[in-house]
């Protein structure tokens, strides 16, 4: 008689998460669009006319849209780290996110910054000519993990992906070399106190601490990039234990109204640093800005725990999919799922070139915007399907399994 030996088991797929990651993934089609109307940000391409009404809009979205991606890339990592073990997890971060990163920088990345200075009518330099200069950089440790400088160089919006990859080969020897059985132990404990109502959202403090003292930043989507690394822990302690899961389920509508109250007090205070007093609300440390980033700091995780938990519902999927494993739901689903890295890879650079040709237009700002959005969804989803994902090789450049 023969025993095989098995893994630990795998972890059920949950699929709010993917539908969630896609959600955020497809909203910065739209968040990216309207910076180009926006007063406050400086994006690479401008309109002639701005206005205030998107940074209102915007922070509903950036106070809880890439902390989830964080948070949800943690509770990933909590399953592939018990699967593959720390090394393994470390060439598979690498092959996932180090891979897509190299190769977007080397291929499209530059083109939003040309883009930026053809926007000045006497600059005339083709884009051959400009990429030299783009990838002349230096070594800078002093703005850990982006430690490539130069005048022109930049990650854009690949900053997720920089610091997701600099996360988590941090966290891999870190679980190599800590002691099981004390990571067990205090995990048991903070499971165990999560059982008690309410406390699933202390985690809100030192975010709230965090964002206070560290600062936003506003190249970041508007958070400090410790703070992401909080939400990224976070995931992967919640991954460890089911009670965590029952403790957001449970105080889902308490944190949302929370949130809510939290967010409708705190927005204020940056309106007024930045507009009355003009100051920087994400880095003056006077009172009122330091309490408008402590407000901002819980109601993200507060929103959280809300989304997870209202989502989070374990309902039997509907009967026609279930007997229908083909069926369009189930196929719709399953394109989505694995398409959120190359969409949000592609997308920002393909919203650049198409606001730079329709920022000239003489139409309002809705109508503009609503063409950026259109025809920016519409390409970046036929790159992604008709570039991408039919090959082998185009697929691991962005970082997708064969």
């Amino acid at each position: 008689m023969t025993t095989e030996r098995t893994g630990p088991p795998k972890a059920a797929r949950r699929p709010e998460l993917d539908a969630i990651r896609t959600l955020v993934v497809v909203g910065l089609v739209f968040f990216h669009s309207a910076l180009v109307f926006d007063t406050r940000d400086d994006y690479y391409v401008k309109n002639a006319d701005t206005t205030d009404v998107t940074t209102v809009l915007a922070g509903i979205g950036v106070v809880w849209a890439m902390p989830m991606l964080f948070l949800i890339a943690g509770l990933g990592s909590w399953h592939s780290l018990r699967r593959r073990g720390p090394a393994r997890f470390a060439v598979e971060r690498l092959l996932r996110l180090g891979v897509p990163l190299v190769f977007a920088i080397l291929t499209i990345i530059p083109v939003p910054q040309w883009l930026r200075l053809r926007a000045d009518p006497g600059y005339h330099e083709p884009y051959l000519r400009f990429l030299p200069r783009f990838f002349d950089v230096h070594l800078d440790l002093s703005d850990f993990p982006f430690v490539l400088r130069g005048r022109y160089f930049e990650a854009g919006h690949l900053w997720f992906v920089v610091l997701l990859l600099a996360f988590s080969l941090l966290l891999a020897p870190l679980i190599r070399w800590f002691p099981r059985d004390r990571g067990r132990r205090i995990r048991d404990h903070l499971a165990a106190a999560a059982q008690r109502r309410g406390a699933i959202l202390l985690p809100a403090v030192p975010v709230a601490v965090v964002s206070a003292l560290m600062g936003l930043e506003e190249a970041f989507a508007a958070w400090s990039r410790w703070a992401y690394l909080l939400f990224f822990l976070y995931g992967f302690v919640l991954a460890a234990d089911e009670r965590f899961r029952t403790a957001m389920r449970r105080d889902a509508v308490p944190a949302a109204v929370l949130g809510a109250v939290l967010f409708l007090v705190g927005m204020p205070g940056f309106l007024v640093v930045g507009n009355v007093f003009g100051g920087d609300p994400f880095t003056d440390m006077t009172p009122l800005a330091i309490g408008a980033r402590i407000l901002y700091g819980a109601t993200g995780w507060c929103w959280l725990v809300a989304i997870l938990g209202l989502l989070d519902r374990r309902r039997p999927a509907p009967a026609a999919v279930q007997e229908s494993p083909g069926g369009l739901g189930r196929r719709l689903y399953g394109y989505l799922a694995t398409a959120a890295l190359p969409l949000y890879v592609l997308h920002q650079p393909i919203v650049v070139a198409v606001a730079y040709g329709v920022v000239g237009w003489g139409a309002p700002i809705v109508a503009k915007y609503v063409v950026i959005v259109a025809i920016s969804l519409t390409l970046t989803v036929a790159a992604y399907d008709l570039l991408v994902r039919r090959t082998r090789l185009t697929r691991s450049l962005f970082g997708m399994r064969g």
